[in-house]
């Protein structure tokens, strides 16, 4: 788990040999290679920091390539730097010195520990002994989390010259202990997108259909409805269309140990099976209006 990282490496990006469909996949979430710095700074021990990684999602999509799409994925681990939330959403009882006067210091993802930097883990484990320097959190927005979103807008932009559309697979994974309110439901997979303001309703309707289909319990923006990045780049009256994708770690992973269950793999083949038949549906429309921008 444990490994120095240099700028360069900290995320990558994974590219077929030609892109064939107008499809961008990002896992923000699953890096797993802690510096040593950062576990000195840490009170919580190898297993316990990693409760907030969404575990192996980049081994889940793998085959993206294959269906000719390109996958960004982060080496960084998400208690080090979540980039997905505003760059700035920092807690100022966190650091040590000053926040500069545009750092958002009272959204309720800060107020819940879970800010840019973040403060805890899963579980509401604290991360840090003491205070973080100002200037090192600082750091680690400008050389990772700005590259970081800097390649992913480029990957949309560039899709979205070469198909007319983009669509934005913003890959995730939560607790296998998450319920539907009300109805006590535990989905396998939750659709998220901003309550139909990140991307077309066809497209979300079809990804739920889909996933339905091969035998999977889902729910649409309950309780995730998407993260910044879904509400950021989501923009569907200009053909820019992000979704949100939670899997249960229950299907694929032991939560206490954070192994691979059996099922890994049948799993990951399910999922490419449930791109390529969005990939086919998105296919249709690339000239309707409904997808393409207007």
């Amino acid at each position: 788990m444990t490994q120095n990282v240099s700028e360069t490496e900290q995320f990558e990006v994974r590219e077929p040999e030609m892109q064939r469909i107008p499809f961008v996949f990002n896992s923000p979430h699953s890096g797993r290679i802690y510096a040593q710095s950062f576990l000195d700074q840490s009170r919580l021990d190898d297993l316990s920091i990693r409760r907030s990684e969404d575990h192996f999602v980049d081994e889940l999509f793998h085959s993206v390539t294959d269906l000719g799409a390109p996958l960004l994925l982060a080496h960084f681990p998400r208690a080090f730097l979540d980039v997905n939330r505003e760059p700035y959403e920092l807690d100022p009882r966190m650091f040590d010195g000053p926040l500069p006067p545009h750092a958002n210091i009272s959204s309720l993802r800060v107020a819940g520990g879970l800010g840019t930097v973040p403060r805890l883990v899963a579980e509401n484990m604290e991360i840090y002994r003491g205070r973080v320097p100002v200037a090192e959190a600082l750091e680690r927005i400008e050389t990772i989390y700005k590259p970081y979103h800097a390649c992913l807008r480029r990957l949309i932009a560039r899709t979205h010259v070469q198909f007319g559309l983009a669509v934005l697979i913003d890959c995730h994974s939560m607790p296998g202990n998450v319920r539907l309110a009300g109805s006590g439901q535990r989905p396998d997979f939750i659709i998220g997108d901003r309550y139909g303001t990140s991307a077309s309703a066809d497209l979300s309707r079809a990804a739920v259909s889909l996933l339905e289909d091969l035998g999977f319990s889902v729910a649409r923006n309950k309780p995730y409805a998407g993260g910044f990045i879904t509400e950021h780049y989501g923009r569907p009256a200009r053909g820019l269309h992000a979704l949100q994708i939670e899997i249960n770690r229950g299907l694929y992973v032991d939560e206490t140990t954070l192994r691979k269950k059996p099922d890994f793999t049948t799993l990951s083949q399910a999922i490419a099976v449930f791109l390529g038949g969005l990939a086919a549906h998105v296919e249709k429309y690339v000239t309707n209006s409904s997808l393409a921008a207007e």
